[in-house]
């Protein structure tokens, strides 16, 4: 059977917000079966967990932030997108201030981190969320949807009128029983325009943001030295966010997930819309050499095995 997963070892980083501007330390700890992701405060006066979960979310301004009483933790998005990308189920993540570390601004480092002390099986059978039939969400020309296929597919198109971004692509799908997200999605970073910075400031976002852990756009250039990583690294972006901002349904997605225009509120307003619709998903698990429906065989969880 298809098996849940965590981490060999305990491993840890440091780094900063790219909110807070704080510096933090991050440390990825084994999780016993069926527990879940949680993240753990340890600057707290006593250490305080939230559940990487939707209902947990609150504010989606520029990221996806969780909290449980007077505790949050910020932008958990591309860890969360990597731990879906390496199959991991079962994780404690803690972290000595409010936002998890920025990094590169991609969810490429956490997957290096992951990799760097191996991952394991452990006896609990895998569980997926399969999607049974359609469900969609709104907010003005934006649109999010997930609908049911055999195994993850992910969809998005970018709008965006501007000189930068119209020499790129705008729009990309992947199917990811054929498509290797840590290869394909995992390295592409956060953008946002150098003439917007001071707006976030004013609002205290983006305080720790450079060219370290995002691509800066001015007004008819990329200000980075060495371009993109990807030719449609934008729209791959935006792809990662929506996989991160998914993985709070608890479980990965068997479906397909289309986004037009969507950012961390809409993702977060589908999965509360999927949730409170229970004809339109069920929780699965699958034996070592079943397929889900008659396609593609379901993602294989990336990343070697210790």
């Amino acid at each position: 059977m298809l098996c849940q997963r965590t981490i060999r070892k305990p491993v840890h980083a440091i780094g900063i917000g790219v909110h807070s501007g704080r510096k933090v330390r991050i440390s990825m700890r084994p999780a016993g079966e069926n527990a879940g992701i949680t993240f753990v405060r340890t600057d707290t006066e006593a250490p305080a967990s939230v559940p990487a979960l939707a209902q947990f979310v609150s504010d989606t301004t520029l990221s996806t932030t969780i909290s449980s009483g007077n505790v949050q933790v910020a932008t958990v998005e591309h860890l969360l997108s990597a731990l879906w990308g390496l199959g991991i189920d079962n994780l404690v993540i803690e972290l000595s201030a409010e936002e998890v570390p920025i990094m590169d601004g991609s969810a490429a480092p956490f997957i290096d981190l992951i990799n760097s002390v191996g991952i394991v099986n452990q006896s609990a059978a895998k569980q997926y969320l399969r999607i049974t039939r359609e469900i969609e969400v709104k907010q003005g020309d934006a649109r999010a949807l997930l609908r049911p296929y055999a195994g993850f597919k992910a969809s998005y198109t970018f709008v965006a009128d501007h000189p930068v971004y119209n020499r790129y692509p705008k729009q990309a799908t992947l199917d990811f029983s054929c498509t290797s997200y840590c290869d394909e999605v995992s390295r592409a970073r956060s953008f946002g325009l150098v003439k917007e910075l001071p707006q976030a400031h004013a609002i205290n976002r983006c305080l720790g943001s450079s060219l370290h852990n995002a691509i800066g756009i001015e007004d008819d250039q990329i200000v980075n030295d060495g371009g993109l990583r990807y030719n449609d690294e934008f729209v791959k972006h935006k792809l990662l966010d929506a996989i991160g901002d998914l993985y709070l349904l608890g479980r990965p997605v068997l479906g397909e997930f289309v986004g037009f225009m969507s950012g961390h509120a809409l993702n977060n307003k589908l999965a509360h819309a999927l949730l409170r619709c229970e004809d339109a998903w069920d929780v699965v698990t699958f034996g070592e050499n079943e397929r889900h429906g008659v396609g593609e065989p379901i993602m294989q969880p990336e990343a070697s095995v210790f």
